[in-house]
């Protein structure tokens, strides 16, 4: 069982910067995909960045790409979000997820992690 707690969420203005954290519960963390999702008013969960258990791989939404980060530190059982650039259109509470299986092409659907956090809201201001 992984316990899923995000924070870090907040009110900035556009073209500003926010780093989430995603604190994990566990003592496998450190042999979990983690993700990071996000779900804005009205519309489905999307999918906004992934990481293996080594950090080694990576995937981005085309439409974050070169603005987010993630990054993960194992011995602190933390998933990271670095956001910069930050647009109106981010505005969503985002979602830490993880799950036990192996990093694949699947990373970027919502049904393939076993557990989720609560959210943390990220607000951007024009």
């Amino acid at each position: 069982q992984v316990q899923l707690v995000e924070s870090g969420g907040g009110l900035v203005q556009a073209g500003g910067s926010l780093r989430l954290s995603c604190a994990a519960s566990g003592r496998t963390f450190s042999s979990y995909t983690m993700a990071w999702f996000r779900q804005a008013p009205g519309k489905e969960r999307e999918f906004v960045a992934a990481m293996n258990w080594s950090g080694s791989r990576t995937d981005y939404a085309d439409s974050v790409k070169g603005r987010f980060t993630i990054s993960r530190d194992n011995a602190k059982n933390t998933v990271y979000l670095q956001m910069n650039n930050l647009k109106p259109e981010d505005t969503a509470v985002y979602y830490c997820a993880a799950d036990n299986g192996a990093y694949s092409g699947y990373v970027t659907r919502s049904n393939k992690y076993d557990y989720w956090g609560q959210g943390t809201q990220v607000l951007v201001s024009s």
